[in-house]
């Protein structure tokens, strides 16, 4: 529509903008780019927060799975144009004289543009940490106190928006979202992280209920494919146009692909039903040790150690379908490390230790 197309041509002075003033600055943004990532939910985010707080930990997981689906069907139905290609096809500049933005090897995503993944995923898990940093001090009683909390409100909310306009601004600057698109992503987030803030039912979730939700989200996204491809309309239209106006060939990356992320996030909440409800989890989150702060310093130290292997566990890409399995499986093992694994390694050792203390 003329609109839209007002909308994008916008965008696009914005974007040229920042990529002409912004340069001494490249560095900084591109790292706000990766800051961004919902990736860094599972290996970063979670791990310190869960140990610390199993209640945060947890509700961070389901906040990052569920935002990222509504995510999917968005831009599903959205249709959202990249910059990057979008100025290669359209017609609105006059003898083909298309406007020229510069691409990084993190620009070419897969996806639709609209709204923006990272900036979806990082407003939506920092709200959840926000809040609950927040939530021990709101019972202070006295002045003081009182006085303590709203300097912290006050630090924690603009550290908060200081990082999702940085988010924001490194994705339109790499020319992978149009400014409209992040702003989209940072208030979706906001409204599914505040969802769950009322929905206490998931700290106590059977495996079975894990389970469910896992085959309900995998089926609607599937189904709603499904169903449009049968009316002749492709939702993986995107893909061919990233590989046709990326600078690069190396720079497209299957993990940016729309049933990437939609397998990636449902291997992480099976992962997290998994570890929760089972044995090793009991034995050493709910044991005596569980309190003592070595146990939870252990814990963080060496989950965060671990999953920085699975970095190195490179997933084949030449069969798509084993693809998505082993993406899948990895997926669920990083959530099942950090909550059972890890947790139950360092309270055997504890315990050993303790023996042979006595």
């Amino acid at each position: 529509s003329i609109k839209m197309d007002l909308l994008h041509s916008n965008g696009v002075l914005i974007i040229q903008h920042l990529q002409r003033d912004y340069r001494a600055y490249q560095d900084f943004l591109n790292f706000m780019s990766h800051v961004g990532d919902p990736r860094n939910i599972f290996s970063i985010y979670f791990p310190l927060w869960f140990q610390l707080n199993q209640v945060v930990g947890t509700k961070m997981i389901w906040v990052a799975v569920i935002g990222d689906w509504f995510n999917l069907i968005f831009k599903w139905i959205l249709f959202g144009h990249r910059p990057y290609w979008w100025v290669q096809e359209t017609m609105i500049y006059p003898n083909q004289s298309s406007p020229c933005l510069e691409q990084f090897p993190i620009t070419c995503e897969t996806g639709p543009g609209s709204p923006s993944g990272h900036a979806m995923g990082s407003s939506c898990v920092w709200y959840v940490m926000v809040t609950a940093a927040l939530s021990y001090t709101v019972r202070w009683k006295d002045k003081s106190a009182v006085t303590l909390h709203r300097l912290t409100w006050s630090f924690l909310w603009s550290i908060f928006w200081i990082i999702q306009i940085s988010v924001c601004i490194s994705r339109v600057f790499i020319a992978t979202h149009f400014p409209h698109q992040v702003i989209l992503g940072v208030f979706a987030g906001i409204l599914v992280a505040e969802a769950f803030e009322h929905t206490p039912a998931i700290q106590t979730a059977s495996l079975r209920m894990y389970i469910k939700t896992n085959l309900f989200l995998f089926i609607f996204a599937l189904g709603f494919y499904l169903v449009l491809k049968l009316l002749d309309i492709d939702l993986l239209w995107s893909v061919p146009k990233a590989k046709k106006w990326c600078a690069n060939p190396d720079w497209i990356n299957i993990d940016t692909t729309p049933f990437a992320g939609l397998v990636r996030n449902l291997g992480a909440l099976f992962g997290l039903g998994l570890g929760i409800n089972s044995e090793m989890f009991i034995t050493s989150c709910k044991g005596k040790n569980s309190c003592k702060i070595s146990f939870r310093i252990l814990c963080i130290a060496a989950s965060l150690a671990t999953l920085q292997l699975y970095n190195f566990v490179k997933i084949p890409t030449h069969t798509e379908c084993l693809f998505y399995i082993l993406s899948f499986c990895k997926s669920a093992a990083m959530p099942l490390t950090v909550v059972a694994l890890v947790p139950y390694c360092v309270h055997s050792l504890m315990r050993t230790t303790e023996k042979k203390l006595n």
